[in-house]
């Protein structure tokens, strides 16, 4: 069942259809302690939203232990800064009814692909505290992600970026100062949450200097992180399950979330 994450209206609102009102669709693990949680965006150029980087990522996060919430973003037309406005209040509406799904506040992450990437790392880099004396108690919580995966993401709109999702975002002839501000490997600080990336070194689409620079910028704060680039493999993998190598991709990235304590499928001795 999908819920709407605004009370009423969504700021910026062009309209009153179904894409004109952010949602959420929950995927809630019931255990008797409590569980971490997962924000997914899908990918698809800020213009769609790709099923297939929705529900079968939530299910398979589900089987970890960890509760996910598939978000319904907005996508052109709308631009910059609907997307993450929707982002950041998705965080705030898990983190605020967190007890009533069993869920750790403080272990909520954000999962995105391509420019669900982009955005997911624009939420981990572009965050805020709160407002406390908001009459919306939502806004009053933190937006802050505990933790980031990044699949193949857009991070850059500099040289390296992708021309289709920043015109989708920005709109053509983009300001070069608001370019720069959402190149997000330029606004890494050492409060940018851990982070796991994977891309491939040959992806057609979104170059992968997108997660070296990021990782370069991650590592440049000491900010942990991990970083795995596959040899060979197209664009919009999601789960890669019949792929002979970047099916890998979840071993680890689950292995990585044992570490950071986002499930207790692995008993990981931390050095």
């Amino acid at each position: 069942m999908k819920i709407s994450i605004w009370l009423d209206e969504a700021p910026l609102a062009q309209g009153v259809t179904q894409e004109d009102r952010p949602q959420i669709t929950p995927y809630v693990v019931h255990n008797e302690a409590t569980t971490a949680a997962m924000i997914i965006l899908p990918g698809g150029g800020y213009a769609n939203r790709a099923a297939h980087e929705g529900e079968p990522i939530a299910l398979w996060l589900n089987e970890l232990g960890i509760s996910a919430f598939v978000v319904d973003y907005r996508v052109a037309p709308y631009q910059y800064p609907a997307p993450l406005l929707d982002a950041q209040r998705s965080i705030r509406y898990v983190r605020h009814h967190a007890e009533d799904w069993n869920i750790d506040p403080q272990r909520i992450g954000i999962l995105g692909f391509s420019a669900g990437g982009h955005l997911a790392s624009t939420a981990g880099t572009h965050f805020d505290a709160g407002m406390p004396n908001a009459d919306d108690p939502v806004e009053r919580v933190s937006c802050r992600p505990d933790a980031m995966v990044l699949c193949y993401p857009v991070i850059s709109f500099g040289e390296h970026g992708h021309d289709g999702s920043m015109d989708n975002l920005l709109g053509a002839n983009a300001p070069a100062d608001l370019r720069k501000y959402l190149s997000n490997e330029l606004q890494v600080t050492d409060q940018t949450p851990p982070t796991f990336l994977w891309h491939t070194a040959n992806d057609p689409v979104v170059k992968v200097e997108n997660s070296l620079l990021f990782a370069a910028a991650l590592s440049h704060h000491g900010v942990p992180f991990d970083l795995h680039i596959y040899e060979d493999g197209r664009h919009g993998l999601g789960l890669a399950q019949d792929e002979p190598e970047t099916h890998t991709w979840t071993k680890v990235c689950e292995h990585w979330l044992g570490r950071r304590g986002f499930h207790s499928k692995l008993v990981i001795a931390k050095k």
